[in-house]
């Protein structure tokens, strides 16, 4: 028998390791692969505590967050020592994720050392080079140096033929946010995890409202007309909790605890882990952010999204009318969250359809389109 197939998974991000984790989990079930996680722990906590989730201990272990790196420092580092281990391991090919410095430049250190690259959940453009930044720039450059195209949807199948991607380099997968997600739920079963400073009995007779943010682009002025919005949802609304775990960024810290930090109804929470931030999705009645992860599992969960960004490379949740593109503007934000507080027809129409980001099978499609050309 021939000898397997080594797969390097490059993880730095809480959500890579979580849309990653599906993909380690497939290969390493299968008799002809044999994937190696690579962690650059660009995110060393997050990270860390997605792997435990699911069991999985990183093969190498890079180490390479350190205190207020530039993006430039992170990625010349990302770039030399994965090239360096891939050197060393000659795997048969790598795999890489999304649209961090992780993916990209382990992406080019594969290139430079002569390694096929897979890059999953490729395809997503919102067309703009400053949102997300850097992220959007990250995506579209490592597309075009990998062999294969893991795509979720038609769109993003799309996008990369639009770029001149070989139509034999791409493959429509869903996405593996919908895997993870299912995979967790088994796990977290009917548990109420503990999270630090939130009593579930808050909970009793009130709607759950699910706050996240942190992108660089709405920092400033415009994160602050979000977190008004956020305060004056909470001032209308008696019957409702906002819980916000909210991000270590000193630019999210300061405007949100000045803003929403004394309201009786705004629980503000160390940001949680992933099994106790899929338990606060299930039971929340509406979910606030501007993560792209967030908009791909709560259509799965049947809750509605309002996207606190003006454009997002994940359209296909809006074109289903599961989400809705709310940006930061103050007026928009509260209109469109008393609309569905309000009416159960609003709300009703923003749930129950299909999730167009899979049937949590990505992984395993992963898996055998790589066993297959390998």
């Amino acid at each position: 028998m021939s000898h397997k197939k080594k797969i390097v998974l490059s993880v730095g991000t809480r959500p890579e390791a979580i849309k990653m984790a599906p993909v380690y989990l497939a290969l390493k079930n299968r008799p002809e692969t044999e994937p190696v996680l690579l962690a650059t722990a660009q995110h060393r906590h997050m990270l860390d505590q997605v792997l435990q989730v699911f069991s999985i201990k990183p093969d190498v272990d890079l180490d390479l967050m350190s205190h207020n790196q530039t993006l430039s420092e992170l990625s010349a580092k990302v770039l030399v020592r994965v090239q360096q281990t891939l050197h060393h391991l000659k795997p048969d090919a790598i795999l890489v994720h999304g649209d961090t410095s992780t993916c990209l430049f382990s992406a080019l250190a594969a290139f430079y050392e002569g390694i096929p690259i897979g890059h999953v959940e490729a395809g997503l453009r919102t067309h703009n080079f400053q949102a997300p930044w850097p992220e959007e720039m990250n995506r579209r450059l490592t597309d075009p140096i990998s062999r294969w195209c893991f795509a979720p949807t038609a769109r993003a199948q799309n996008n990369l033929l639009d770029e001149g991607i070989p139509a034999d380099h791409i493959y429509i997968t869903g996405n593996t946010a919908v895997d993870a997600l299912l995979l967790g739920l088994n796990i977290l079963g009917d548990r109420q995890p503990e999270i630090e400073c939130f009593d579930h009995n808050r909970l009793i007779n009130k709607r759950l409202i699910l706050i996240t943010g942190h992108r660089r682009e709405s920092f400033g002025p415009q994160f602050e007309q979000m977190c008004l919005a956020l305060h004056d949802i909470a001032e209308k609304f008696t019957d409702t909790l906002l819980v916000y775990p909210v991000h270590l960024n000193p630019n999210v810290q300061e405007p949100v605890r000045r803003i929403l930090g004394n309201h009786p109804r705004i629980l503000l929470i160390e940001p949680v882990e992933y099994l106790s931030f899929l338990y606060l999705m299930k039971q929340s009645f509406l979910i606030i952010t501007d993560s792209g992860g967030i908009q791909e599992e709560a259509p799965a969960l049947q809750k509605p999204v309002l996207v606190t960004r003006f454009v997002t490379e994940r359209p296909e949740a809006m074109d289903q009318g599961l989400a809705k593109l709310v940006g930061t503007d103050h007026a928009q934000i509260v209109k469109v969250a008393e609309d569905l507080l309000n009416s159960t027809n609003a709300y009703q129409k923003m749930i129950g359809q299909t999730n167009p980001y899979g049937d949590g099978t990505a992984g395993k499609q992963i898996a055998n389109i790589l066993a297959g050309s390998l």
